[in-house]
């Protein structure tokens, strides 16, 4: 351990950083002080990023905690850099989500959503609402959110539901808002539709059966995971090219167990490769078999109800599809109908993300967005600039969605949510009814059941948040907003519906102008985390232990435009021992008289190690800032990392308190001080708590949330410092080798001379890596009994040190011995292997490879130890 690890410093910086006796403290203050509100007059640029709702249920897993640094580090550096930063908080509803969390509430006390009816169910909601949501803002302040509190928003408060149903009144006066049965996801047990994001897909074990329709040479063989289905058979469908079924094309066949005939067509939509090369057509039961069913113009047979039970006249009506399923196999096997059965039958299958039911396509009479128009719009804004994707690899998905979207369901059969602002009346009228418009009263006139689609008001955020539909003083400054920071896995979901309404409703400006992809956190074996698998972390549990620095550092170090990001408990220790590092030498520094109050010295009256630390210094602030623009979180990350426990801790701090010591206080005190200054600023937007701490220390001012972002010096690069700098690199390096070459521990200190250290120019040097390098002065009884000869651009430095005393020459002889036994066991299994014949004949080149660098390094390592044991004394 060096002093830098164990040195006292002045009193006003305990002795070590305890996170959890500062943060909450310290985010308070910022609180306080309104650092993180914008102010709408300033004629400041603005910076704006508005915070991806999380439901109103949620708690902070390790996405967010990602995320939210992301977030964070973007708009502390921002403001920093003088721009007016609007971080804008809020709340989604979270429809289904949030009416299941309270529907479980009435459950335990034997109550269901009917027993209360709509209107005190709603009530029963806000009240949830008001009681358990939203402990995720809390968990959001102790990561350090920036955030403006004095805007939080929430999707159901009254200014967004003003924009929510003034924009469906103008859509669908635009006639992009329909009505039309389609088929959509259904769940059964939640009893609504469902968007694609709240289906779950998971490949589960069923059962393939192939059923023979009609009989003789006029039968046709179909295969179906959901038998039951067949029961809602209008067709078969064919490929138009298949010579297998061309005579069929036309006819009809009976369809088992119902006695109707149904007709055989062609559609192309059909795989002649897959199965029998014939499907089943079931209209009201499939997506697929709807669209064949409208191009040949099919009937659309519904045979279940909400619940998923079988309507179907028969011996199977009432019965729960699964039940039905069975049944219905059974009664096809008896009239010889079963061709084959497969079971397991591992397929793909659709359930429900909040129930885990299995979702069941069902045509259904639903509203819809026509998205065609305002698809295009939102791929235009890509494709000419006005919003870039990062990374720009996504933007060929990107295109995927918008180029190829189907109409979007809007419609939820819940009680929670925005209700469709739609009335019917007594004679069949349909009036749709904005903010400001009355709503039709009398006998026989009633609203739409049905809730909004969640997405539908999220989808708003980017302008309902700041005031639309009116044209307000944050609209205006704060529109478009400058980064969306989300995962790629709702760039269809979410970003895509965003842009939609954005162009739409703010006359084509787009909703942002950045677009930051990040990718998934995964385990430290790559695995997606799941609480069934049981590999989940939870960050609150980092901060626990590391701190909320420790925490987003390890995040934003893995953070990489649209790459999936793996996590361990290990790294967030591992930044636990950097803010640890940055803590204890900027103690450190500061008992050594690092300063700010003097301006630096020119830089003719430094030395060679203040010019190289300041360069490096420079070149620090220039990688931060490109790779900040870019996005390149880890990067930007790492070279802070580097920096600060490399450069600065390791080498300079060491180099420091020998220009102290030997009368180059002043100077060195200066340089000190401007570089941790500079650091403690580039660091704050990844680690907030602790470089706020220590720069307020260090230099007396307010607070780094306000201080200036800084900018690189100017001056041109010293080659001669940097080269002087990387000999006294080297030659430590070496020396450091070869003592623990000759078995001296690290912080053993041994007598030794340096020479020839004038002719390659590291005479002013020399003081600084006998500090580093343990050496003392040699006295009168110097007895050289090692050397060492460190080859460096300019010529050699010779390095000789006295052992006497210093080791144990038994001791090290019988471990050197034991190194040596291990090494020519290697060495003869591997020439072993290399000599056989049959071996190199099946071997791949690169295990061939690997064997012939183990045995050059075995080779290598029997000659150290041998030159090793020649050079010891005598025991």
């Amino acid at each position: 351990m060096t002093e830098l690890d164990t040195a006292t410093q002045r009193p006003d910086l305990p002795a070590a950083w305890t996170p959890a006796e500062v943060e909450a403290e310290l985010y308070q203050r910022w609180v306080d002080r309104r650092y993180f509100e914008a102010d709408v007059k300033s004629d400041k640029p603005p910076f704006t990023i508005v915070l991806p709702p999380p439901n109103v249920t949620g708690s902070l897993h390790m996405g967010h905690a990602m995320n939210h640094s992301v977030m964070d580090a973007l708009t502390r550096r921002r403001r920093m850099q003088g721009y007016e930063v609007l971080w804008l908080p809020g709340m989604d509803h979270a429809g289904i989500a949030t009416q299941n969390a309270v529907e479980r509430d009435l459950a335990k006390q034997g109550l269901s959503r009917q027993d209360l009816g709509r209107e005190k169910f709603v009530e029963r909601v806000w009240e949830w609402k008001e009681e358990y949501g939203g402990k995720i803002l809390d968990q959001m302040k102790r990561l350090g959110d920036g955030i403006d509190w004095s805007r939080e928003r929430f999707t159901m408060d009254e200014g967004l539901s003003r924009a929510v149903q003034t924009i469906f009144k103008k859509m669908y006066d635009d006639g992009l808002i329909y009505q039309a049965e389609r088929i959509i996801n259904w769940c059964p047990r939640c009893q609504t539709a469902l968007s694609d994001i709240e289906v779950d897909h998971s490949d589960d074990e069923g059962e393939l059966v192939s059923i023979r329709y009609g009989d003789g040479d006029a039968s046709i063989v179909v295969a179906t995971t959901r038998a039951e289905t067949m029961l809602g058979d209008t067709a078969v469908a064919v490929h138009p090219d298949d010579e297998r079924y061309r005579h069929l094309i036309g006819t009809e066949v009976e369809l088992p167990l119902t006695g109707r005939r149904i007709p055989i067509v062609a559609d192309t939509h059909v795989d002649p490769e897959f199965g029998t090369g014939a499907v089943k057509v079931t209209p009201a039961h499939d997506p697929n078999d709807f669209e064949i069913g409208q191009r040949h113009g099919l009937p659309n047979l519904t045979i279940m109800d909400g619940r998923a039970i079988i309507t179907a006249h028969g011996p199977f009506e009432g019965m729960d599809r699964f039940e039905a399923r069975p049944a219905i196999v059974a009664a096809l096997r008896a009239e010889g109908r079963i061709v084959a059965e497969k079971r397991p039958y591992v397929h793909s299958v659709g359930h429900c993300s909040r129930c885990n039911t299995v979702v069941e396509p069902r045509l259904s009479l639903q509203w819809w967005v026509k998205v065609e128009t305002i698809a295009a719009k939102a791929s235009a804004a890509v494709r000419d600039g006005r919003t870039k994707i990062h990374p720009a690899e996504l933007n060929k998905r990107y295109f995927d969605w918008t180029d190829n979207l189907h109409d979007w369901c809007i419609s939820r059969q819940l009680w929670w949510g925005h209700r469709i602002p739609v009335w019917y009346g007594p004679n069949g009228e349909v009036v749709c009814v904005g903010p400001d418009d009355e709503v039709p009263t009398g006998e026989g006139w009633r609203q739409d059941e049905d809730v909004l689609d969640t997405w539908f008001s999220s989808g708003l955020w980017p302008f309902s948040t700041l005031g639309w539909p009116d044209s307000t003083e944050d609209l205006k400054k704060f529109y478009p907003t400058s980064v969306l920071s989300t995962g790629y896995d709702i760039l269809f979901f979410w970003v895509v519906r965003m842009m939609m309404f954005g162009l739409y409703a703010m006359d084509d400006v787009q909703p942002f102008d950045h677009v930051f992809l990040h990718g998934l956190i995964r385990d430290q074996y790559g695995k997606k985390m799941s609480k069934s698998k049981g590999n989940g972390i939870d960050p609150l549990d980092w901060m626990e232990r590391y701190g909320a620095d420790a925490t987003r550092f390890t995040l934003l170090r893995g953070t990489n435009p649209g790459s999936d990001m793996a996590v361990a408990e290990e790294w967030a220790a591992g930044s636990r021992n950097f803010t640890t590092k940055l803590w204890n030498a900027t103690r450190f520094a500061l008992a050594n008289g690092a300063t700010v109050a003097r301006p630096l010295p020119e830089r003719s009256e430094l030395t060679a190690a203040d010019r190289w630390i300041l360069d490096e210094l420079d070149a620090l602030v220039s990688t931060v800032d490109t790779n900040f623009e870019a996005f390149q979180f880890s990067r930007a990350c790492e070279a802070l990392y580097s920096f600060t426990w490399d450069e600065f801790c390791d080498w300079y701090l060491e180099i420091a308190k020998v220009q102290i010591a030997d009368g180059r206080a002043e100077a060195t005190q200066s340089v000190l001080g401007h570089v941790l200054d500079v650091l403690l600023r580039l660091l704050h937007p990844a680690i907030p708590f602790i470089t706020e701490t220590l720069w307020t220390s260090l230099t007396g001012g307010e607070s780094l949330v306000i201080a200036s972002w800084p900018s690189a010096s100017g001056a041109e690069r010293d080659a001669d410092a940097a080269a002087e700098i990387e000999g006294l690199k080297k030659l430590a390096t070496e020396i450091r080798r070869f003592r623990s070459e000759q078995g001296l521990k690290p912080g053993q200190k041994v007598a030794g001379k340096v020479r020839g250290a004038c002719c390659v120019g590291l005479t002013d040097q020399v003081p600084s890596v006998r500090s580093l390098t343990r050496l003392t002065e040699p006295g009168d009884e110097f007895t050289v009994s090692a050397t060492l000869e460190v080859g460096l651009p300019k010529g050699a430095v010779k390095v000789e040190l006295d052992l006497s005393g210093a080791i144990d020459v038994a001791a090290e002889r019988k471990r050197l011995a034991k190194d040596l036994a291990a090494a020519r066991k290697e060495l003869e299994g591997t020439t072993k292997k290399l000599g056989n014949e049959a071996f190199l004949a099946k071997a791949p080149a690169d295990v061939k490879a690997k064997i012939e660098e183990r045995k050059a390094v075995a080779e290598s390592e029997i000659a150290r130890i041998n030159e090793r044991l020649a050079a010891l004394p005598e025991a």
